[in-house]
């Protein structure tokens, strides 16, 4: 790539090519995101700028274990709440 992406697209660019399988979503650390958006935007904290496009509404975001899992938008508000799963579970 010859041209600088913005954080945006370099954002929307790693869920699209870095989830495993079916997954439509990446772990900012498992995946490797945050060392390579630290390395592409020198300078630049991989946290502070996900969050802000969350806030925007231009990436769906949650926290879990060791990090954050991030997604298009719309995509992590459609996975299951754990009283959903209780209740589907009948206990």
């Amino acid at each position: 790539m010859s041209q600088k992406l913005t954080i945006e697209e370099f954002t929307l660019l790693a869920v699209d090519k870095l989830p495993k399988g079916d997954k439509q979503m990446i772990h900012t650390v498992y995946s490797g995101f945050n060392e390579a958006f630290r390395e592409y935007f020198p300078g630049k904290d991989p946290v502070a700028e996900v969050n802000q496009l969350a806030k925007e509404g231009k990436i769906s975001f949650r926290l879990c274990r060791g990090g954050a899992i991030i997604a298009k938008p719309g995509v992590i508000e459609s996975v299951p709440k754990s009283k959903d799963t209780l209740q589907k579970m009948g206990v």
